[in-house]
Order: structure tokens, then sequence, then C-alpha cells
């Protein structure tokens, strides 16, 4: 049984991990929210981006199981189980840190790749359904038009026309031209804006969450150290 002082660091290292696990849910809630929002996008980012979320979803996973590990630690005063948890702890920082240096490094990759994707599959928007699917929800929801504007759509149709989402409220019925009210903006600049914010959203929870991670290695540690003592002086 620890004292004095480590009492309180194993009743902190408990609350700790309690938090812990709930940040566990967030970052699998995140996860599965992106998850979501990039279904719809599929056909213009890179298969590598669209493991992003899957990899969140197995991180909450693995925080809430080695939370719920650190907790039972600190209630049994099981030093085993601590350490455990502290290597688990450090091996998911390192993750994390190696995810994020990544994610830093192909940020200035994703202009271009939405650019590739985005001008690629314009040629099939016509007779590819999912293409079309992929398009008019981007162009619905980010109130744009084309890759860079409108005149992007003039050169696939050879003529005025432009699919109905670019033009607010239009029916399917090929009523929308370039002569009637559309929307203007880039859809390339409203994506790129779009997944900078989501890469900003797992950067902003990646680093709350890393330096939680630390502050828990510092408690086990110091709770460890403590129930390694009181073992050598019995």
């Amino acid at each position: 049984m620890v004292s004095g002082g480590m009492s309180c660091i194993k009743y902190l290292l408990f609350c700790f991990n309690l938090l812990f696990a709930i940040s566990g849910i967030a970052i699998l809630t995140v996860g599965a929210i992106l998850h979501i929002s990039y279904s719809d996008y599929t056909n213009f980012v890179d298969r590598s981006y669209q493991y992003s979320p899957i990899i969140l979803i197995a991180v909450g996973v693995i925080i809430f199981i080695v939370a719920f590990l650190g907790c039972c630690g600190a209630v049994k005063e099981n030093i085993c189980m601590i350490v455990t948890f502290i290597v688990l702890l450090v091996a998911i920082l390192i993750l994390e840190i190696i995810v994020g240096l990544v994610g830093y490094i192909k940020k200035n990759e994703v202009e271009v790749m939405l650019e590739k994707n985005l001008n690629s599959t314009m040629h099939s928007y016509y007779n590819n359904p999912e293409i079309r699917k992929s398009w008019d929800i981007t162009q619905h929801e980010a109130e744009c038009c084309g890759v860079k504007g409108p005149k992007d759509w003039t050169v696939i149709t050879k003529n005025d026309s432009l699919p109905h989402t670019c033009c607010p409220d239009t029916p399917d019925d090929g009523t929308c031209t370039t002569h009637l009210n559309h929307y203007k903006v880039s859809c390339l600049e409203k994506m790129k804006t779009l997944f900078n914010r989501y890469g900003a959203i797992i950067g902003g929870v990646g680093v709350g969450i890393g330096a939680a991670q630390l502050i828990g290695v510092l408690f086990a540690t110091c709770l460890a150290r403590s129930i390694r003592k009181e073992y050598e002086t019995v």
C-alpha cells in the first residue's frame, strides 16, 4: 500500500486515466465523423488520405483500452500493469509523433492531389454515377462550380451548360447554364480549405492528447517507483 504523497499520485493517475479514456472516445468520435465526411469525397483523395479517419478510430479504441489498463493498475497498485501502461503510452506517443510528422510533410501535397483528381474525374461526370454523385455533393455543399471555376465545365460540355448543382435550387433538367445565376467559386479552393480544417482538427486533438500522455507517463512512473520501494522495504 503506497502512502503519503504517493497516495495522492495514485488517485491523480486514476482520474487522469478516466479523462484519458474519455479522450479515447473523443478521438474515436472525431475519426468516425471524418470517415463519414471523407466518404463523399473518396473519388477526389488518394487512398492514403482515406485511411486517416480509420487510423484515428483505431487509435481511439487503443487509447481507451490502455486507459482502462492504467485505471486498474492504479487502483490495484499492480506494478506490472502500471509498467505495461507506461510502455504502451510511450509507444502510442511515438506513433502519434511519427504520424504527425508525416501529416505535416504531406500537407503541401493536398492541393496538388486535389487538383489532379478533380481534373481527372470531371471527364467522367456524365458517364460515371459515383463520380457524378461526388461532384454533385461537393458543388452543392461547398457552393462551388468546377475545379477553378465554371469555365472548366464548358470545356467538357463544349457549350454553356453546367451541372445542375452549379446553380442554386435548379432541377436536373439541363436548364443550368452560364447565363443563369450560378456558383463562381473554385471547388479546388473550397476543398483545400475543408481538408486544411480537418487537418487542423486532427492536429489540435493530437497535441492535446500528446500533452496529456506525457503527464500520464510522469504520474505512472512516480507511482511505479513508489510501489517498488514499498515492496523492497517489506
